[in-house]
């Protein structure tokens, strides 16, 4: 798959990357001194988001040492490498039973197991910098077992109710009131269109949301798409996606010359889905239309932009059945993740192909 440079003036990302780095320097002020080399030693090859999420599980580390192992004797800022060198092996299994229950900033909180790995996972990236770096003589966190995290089957809409998913943006669904009927008439093409591109692609909630109206061609059924860690790749579209798509940029402009339905001019003329008061369309707006469609096609399944990635993945395993297309096209780097997500669709397909092989005409 063709990939592009970052473009140069990727607003919406930049913007995201940009508030990400200042919560994480937030974080990171609180931390003790030393905290702070290991999240510049790692800047070259993480994405700014990822430094956030380790400053976070760090931090409640941190917060768990000077709290429950030092008995708030000591503070996390005046925590030092020698109280990190003096520790054992047992004290992260302490910390990891510590994450069953606790309070931070006055909230009682709790990890399940794959916030416990993922929290274990941060912390022997951190050990591990300051091993390397000669300043540990130990990295007590390899002497400590992952969690054990049971695999959860995968939802995702059957054909039945992706058809109801689109037929009911399309036509409309059950609403209380006429002000919401309105509403759903009002942005039925834009909700019609990121429907239709989030099942008809497997994009990522961040990739559609930062989805420019110049990276769409219609001419060739295609689009760039912003990947995690800003490589920027094209993918395809199937006709049925086209269609909506040109029906929404359509309305779009008609939105911009006569501010007729959504009422507001729109403020950016860069994006490609906007709000109902024209700005770029937020993660939860966007959340928020899947989960109205979806939930009245399926009930009984709690569906969220990422299990459309999902119907959409299991689908084109199965029209493939090779796995290394769904890893390309859903942008996972490394196979295995999507193995491991698409487990039970394998044994699936090795049941039918066992039926394809005939010893014997009869």
């Amino acid at each position: 798959m063709k990939k592009f440079p970052p473009k140069q003036t990727m607003s919406y990302f930049t913007e995201r990357d940009e508030k990400n780095i200042q919560k994480a320097r937030e974080i990171i002020a609180t931390l003790p001194y030393f905290a702070g080399e290991f999240f510049v030693g790692i800047a070259m090859r993480t994405s700014p988001l990822t430094r956030l999420n380790y400053a976070g599980d760090v931090r409640i580390f941190f917060h768990f040492l000077s709290t429950a192992k030092y008995k708030n004797r000591i503070p996390i800022d005046e925590i030092t490498l020698k109280d990190i060198e003096n520790l054992e092996a047992y004290d992260i299994e302490l910390y990891l039973e510590y994450l069953n229950s606790y309070t931070y900033d006055n909230r009682k909180l709790k990890c399940g197991q794959a916030a416990k790995e993922r929290k274990l996972c941060a912390l022997r990236t951190f050990f591990k910098y300051f091993f390397r770096k000669d300043k540990l003589t130990k990295n007590i966190t390899t002497k400590v077992d992952l969690p054990k995290v049971n695999q959860k089957p995968i939802v995702r809409l059957e054909i039945d109710e992706v058809v109801k998913v689109l037929d009911g943006c399309e036509s409309g669904i059950p609403v209380a009131s006429k002000r919401q009927k309105t509403f759903n008439e009002n942005t039925q093409a834009r909700d019609l269109a990121i429907l239709t591109l989030m099942l008809g692609t497997g994009i990522r909630i961040s990739e559609c949301i930062g989805l420019d109206k110049k990276d769409i061609d219609l001419n060739n059924n295609s689009f760039i798409v912003t990947r995690k860690g800003g490589d920027r790749v094209i993918l395809y579209f199937s006709d049925e996606v086209r269609a909506t798509l040109k029906d929404y940029l359509m309305w779009l402009d008609i939105q911009k010359k006569e501010q007729t339905k959504f009422g507001l001019a729109l403020k950016d003329n860069n994006a490609l889905f906007v709000s109902s008061i024209g700005n770029r369309i937020s993660i939860r707006a966007l959340q928020n239309i899947v989960s109205k469609y979806a939930s009245h096609a399926a009930p009984l399944k709690k569906i969220s932009p990422h299990k459309l990635r999902s119907t959409y993945g299991t689908n084109l395993y199965r029209e493939t059945q090779d796995i290394y297309v769904v890893a390309d096209v859903l942008g996972h780097k490394d196979v295995n993740t999507t193995k491991k997500h698409y487990a039970d669709m394998s044994d699936e397909i090795r049941r039918a192909s066992s039926k394809s092989v005939k010893l014997r005409e009869k």
